[in-house]
């Protein structure tokens, strides 16, 4: 609901037909698309498939790349001291160029043309998988981790595109989707490389080193070569200097992603992400051997566990756009971060100590006491982060400027690394300096990720809102939304008219429209309990009739002429008062006063159904105080073409809300 507003230029109108082969600059001028209900559409179109693709394959190669080089410590038979070593340096030199060339890539991102920089960013890969490749051929480690340092240049590089690109390919309704996948797509590809980089030198035998040299280069050749079929997407800032010195670039970008506080937040949240994963996936080869029973130096349960929570990830990151009904919704942000802390919790009381017995497969495990249920959390935990994931991508892409999306993903990855690099020391340290138990990690860990929740969702309450708000409508009604996606303008200033027919009408318009709403409603009802905590977190604006109060009613005109004014909506109930028999009562003059003296686009919209659902006067005070009658009513949310706010008068727009309602109250 209420939204901190970008500073961006309109998007053009355009809402259907062939996607153009050239997208315009700026997050919101995307190309228009087929319309599709399944985000699984954007899987069939161009302007989302090889992009997806070349970000599947960079994820699976890196993973294939950096297990290859753990296999091959084994293959030579290195010792277990100098494993350690190599272990724990390869992560270091993948992170390093995250601090040194982020705040490069940023701008080098913003600057040039999306599609040739990942054209460049393939091209690379190519060149250093093929150091790797001799690197194997050679059983050479410093080779091999001289080009594990460039490989984490080249993402690097990578990162501010993966991102910053998908406003620019998608409708607004499309970025939870959209995010939904790449996120499913990166998890699955990591988990996968994981595994056949971990496989490799076992299935090839004494051909190991040349099968993963192999493999590497292989995957970067088809990396570039989907790449080049990505369609042309313009620049964000074409006109950007690029100042090459890293760290004062690094603090003016890092500031640069503190300026909204909404997407402020948001970064530490996709921050804190990376911090539990981290934590939580790094503990996993010693958790499935000591505490649940796997065989000495056997991977399977250790690789179970992992693919239990990236499956887990995947899922919940595919449902996001289906419980969010296809709009940026933060509220499903608080119920990932506590679902992540409950499923920690019952981790860790699960099983608190070591295994009953060692030695065990898979199926043996589930068969254990309390096997499924550690498999049950642990798929959990990757199912609410899923949840926690996506819409904080999805708000960070929705309200960063085109011009400076590049760059603020840039400082999201340096702090992103910061917050990994800082998991791996303070995991280690818990353990050695403290002498916790990794379930002892995992109980801290979970009160942690509630801790650092709630002081996020403190600083901004309208996640919490947005949860709250979510729960409701979905709890209490089944809804359907017509029009809202092509009619309801992606960008600037817009009036929104509907009639009035329950005490939760703004609720369920909220819940329908894509884009944060400012509602104009009777200041009684905005005092409603429960709904009033809300009401004034979304920044609704209280109104009274002129005889109630004069001071109240100026205030709401100044207030509204000044949300438009900043490019935001609006949204009034011209009648003025719940419908007291189910009919559209006639919408008075407020409405016209508002376009005289700013003439935006109205929307005309209607609540159909509402009537026999609860909360309105159909039924009696005391009958509304029980529990209504029409619990989980099908109700619909209509939208039609804008009209002109330049002469529309009050009787024209009551008239097109009365058509579009139609005989459904």
């Amino acid at each position: 609901m209420a939204q901190d507003k970008p500073n961006r230029p309109a998007a053009p109108g355009a809402r259907s037909g062939d996607a153009p082969t050239t997208a315009p600059a700026g997050p919101r001028a995307q190309p228009a698309a087929p319309a599709t209900h399944s985000q699984f559409g954007l899987l069939r179109q161009r302007r989302f498939l090889p992009y997806f693709t070349v970000q599947a394959l960079g994820a699976f190669n890196d993973n294939v790349y950096r297990q290859a080089i753990i296999g091959l410590l084994f293959y030579l038979g290195i010792s277990s001291e100098d494993r350690t070593l190599y272990t724990n340096l390869a992560p270091a030199l993948f992170i390093l160029p995250y601090f040194l060339f982020s705040a490069i890539a940023g701008q080098v991102a913003e600057r040039m043309q999306k599609q040739r920089l990942i054209v460049i960013t393939t091209a690379m890969e190519i060149a250093i998988m093929s150091l790797a490749a001799i690197g194997f051929l050679t059983q050479n480690m410093p080779v091999l981790l001289v080009a594990l340092f460039c490989t984490g240049v080249q993402s690097t590089l990578f990162g501010p595109v993966k991102y910053s690109i998908l406003p620019a390919v998608l409708k607004p309704e499309e970025l939870t989707g959209g995010n939904g996948l790449v996120e499913m797509g990166t998890s699955i590809s990591i988990l996968v490389g994981m595994i056949y980089g971990g496989l490799v030198f076992q299935l090839a035998g004494s051909w190991g080193p040349e099968a993963a040299a192999a493999s590497v280069v292989a995957l970067a050749v088809a990396g570039n070569l989907v790449a080049r079929t990505i369609p042309r997407i313009d620049a964000g800032a074409p006109e950007l200097k690029v100042h090459w010195n890293p760290i004062p670039e690094s603090w003016a970008i890092w500031k640069l992603t503190r300026r909204q506080l909404a997407v402020r937040n948001a970064i530490l949240g996709v921050s804190w992400f990376w911090f539990v994963g981290t934590v939580l996936t790094a503990q996993l080869p010693t958790y499935a051997e000591i505490n649940l029973g796997a065989p000495e130096r056997s991977t399977s349960l250790y690789i179970f566990a992992l693919a239990l929570f990236s499956v887990g990830v995947g899922i919940g990151s595919l449902l996001c756009e289906k419980l969010s009904m296809r709009t940026v919704e933060i509220g499903l942000v608080p119920l990932g971060a506590f679902g992540m802390s409950a499923c920690m919790l019952d981790l860790y009381l699960a099983r608190s100590g070591a295994a009953p017995a060692t030695g065990l497969a898979i199926a043996e495990f589930l068969a254990a006491p309390g096997g499924w249920r550690i498999a049950a959390d642990l798929t959990g935990i990757g199912f609410f982060a899923g949840l926690f994931i996506v819409p904080l991508f999805a708000l960070i892409q929705s309200r960063t400027p085109g011009n400076e999306l590049s760059r603020v993903i840039a400082g999201l990855n340096i702090q992103n690394a910061a917050f990994i690099v800082a998991a791996a020391v303070l995991g280690v340290a818990v353990q050695r300096l403290l002498g916790w138990s990794i379930p002892q990690v995992f109980l801290a860990l979970a009160i942690a990720n509630a801790v650092v929740a709630i002081y996020i969702f403190t600083i901004v309450p309208e996640f919490l809102m947005r949860l709250l708000s979510w729960m409701l409508v979905r709890a209490l009604y089944r809804l359907r939304v017509h029009g809202v996606e092509a009619h309801v303008p992606d960008e600037g200033p817009g009036l929104i008219v509907c009639n009035h027919v329950s005490y939760m009408d703004a609720l369920i318009l909220a819940a329908s429209i894509p884009r944060p709403v400012r509602f104009v409603m009777y200041h009684r009802i905005f005092r409603i309990p429960v709904l009033r905590w809300i009401f004034r977190t979304a920044r609704a604006i209280p109104i009274a009739p002129e005889r109630e109060d004069p001071a109240l009613m100026r205030r709401a005109f100044e207030e509204i002429d000044r949300t438009l004014l900043e490019g935001e909506l609006v949204a009034i109930f011209p009648e003025g008062r719940l419908t007291a028999d189910g009919t559209i009562a006639p919408f008075r003059n407020g409405v016209e006063r508002i376009l005289e003296r700013r003439p935006v686009p109205v929307v005309p919209m209607a609540l159909r159904g509402m009537w026999s659902s609860m909360w309105s006067r159909q039924d009696s005070r005391l009958r509304r105080a029980r529990l209504p009658r029409r619990f989980r009513a099908h109700v619909e949310v209509a939208a039609a073409a804008p009209v002109d706010g330049a002469g529309a008068t009050a009787a024209d727009l009551e008239a097109k809300v009365r058509e579009l309602r139609g005989e459904r109250a």
